[in-house]
């Protein structure tokens, strides 16, 4: 069943009015929080955002993760306290927003899709905003489970430079996860691409058509969310902000080579697509061709036999051949002969 779109529900209101417009709703927002430096990190996990107001004063890096848009409560609370534009919090929950990224004085905000397969191998979007201040990274996401567990393991074991890094870094680290989980995304949609090709090559159903529209709706669905986020990247790459350091650049410069990657594979798996509905076509057409070839045989086998069955089936008494001994053999061989003679011409024509 489609569900109802929910962004009219925010239609009329002022600007700035948080309005969660996705249908994960969730009755808690739970609040992941690490707490790190170059010797020491601290993880927890809290049921309410008061708890996360002390690590504003701290000198280490601080990283809170906000699960659930819904509670739009938490992302006024939180937004009070880290001084965040009325707008921001509005795109915090705005699921439809598109990637982008907007430099305020004391912030960064950035927004874009992390996307994943779901357990039916249906394509799945979620909406990750992303705030970059001069100690924590704020990231807020619709609901649990995501692709962040590789930058946890790297905070908790120390692996890398994560722990000797700034939020900046941090940041980075976060959308790279995104990115490179991207790649795991376009893996099993040419796979699919894969699979379709050999079915149209071996065996083309009606069903088909649909699992080719259905790809072709996917493969829009991952453009849309991806596109926008080569802009991003470069932002970020030439942002003349106190925020990012400029070593840092020098990662996000690799990050945006990764987006062009994926946006390119993306690119040609849409062009193989279009392909395949034209390859469908074809098929079909082929195997059209080849059913009528074969009633043409036959119809052009029979025409003969029919001509002959039709002159003697008419009722006159004065054809010669009408009261011959032997003119009913005759005339089967006539047309044995007619039949065999037309199938031994078609096979060496290669028609047959």
């Amino acid at each position: 069943m489609k569900k109802k779109s929910k962004i009219k529900e925010s239609l009329g209101l002022a600007p700035g009015t948080i309005v969660y417009t996705g249908y994960k709703e969730k009755e808690e927002t739970f609040i992941d929080t690490f707490d790190f430096t170059k010797s020491s990190f601290e993880e927890k996990k809290l049921n309410d955002i008061e708890t996360c107001y002390n690590y504003k004063s701290t000198n280490t890096t601080t990283w809170i993760n906000i699960n659930g848009l819904s509670n739009v409560k938490t992302i006024q609370k939180i937004g009070a306290h880290y001084n965040l534009h009325p707008l921001i919090l509005e795109d915090i929950a705005n699921t439809s927003q598109r990637p982008k990224i907007d430099e305020y004085e004391e912030y960064l905000f950035v927004v874009f899709k992390m996307l994943y397969y779901d357990s039916n191998q249906n394509l799945k979007v979620e909406h990750i905003s992303l705030i970059l201040g001069d100690k924590y990274v704020l990231s807020f996401q619709e609901s649990d489970g995501d692709v962040f567990n590789p930058v946890r393991e790297r905070i908790r074991r120390a692996k890398g430079i994560i722990r000797n890094s700034g939020p900046d870094y941090l940041l980075y680290a976060l959308m790279d996860a995104v990115v490179d989980h991207y790649f795991l995304i376009i893996e099993t949609m040419g796979e699919k691409i894969e699979n379709l090709e050999e079915l149209l090559f071996s065996n083309p159903k009606e069903s088909t058509v649909q699992e080719i529209q259905n790809l072709k709706r996917e493969a829009l669905k991952i453009r849309r969310s991806i596109f926008p986020l080569r802009e991003v990247v470069s932002k970020l790459e030439k942002a003349e902000n106190s925020l990012i350091q400029l070593k840092t650049k020098n990662y996000f410069r690799d990050l945006y080579d990764h987006t062009i990657q994926v946006i390119e594979t993306i690119e040609i798996y849409r062009d193989m697509l279009w392909g395949l509905m034209d390859m469908y076509m074809s098929s079909i057409s082929n195997k059209m061709n080849e059913v009528m070839k074969v009633l043409t045989i036959i119809a052009t086998i029979f025409i003969p036999l029919t001509f002959i069955a039709g002159i003697y089936g008419m009722n006159f008494d004065n054809i010669p051949e009408l009261h011959f001994k032997y003119g009913y053999h005759i005339l089967w061989g006539v047309m044995l002969f007619i039949f065999f003679g037309l199938l031994y011409y078609f096979k060496r024509k290669k028609w047959l």
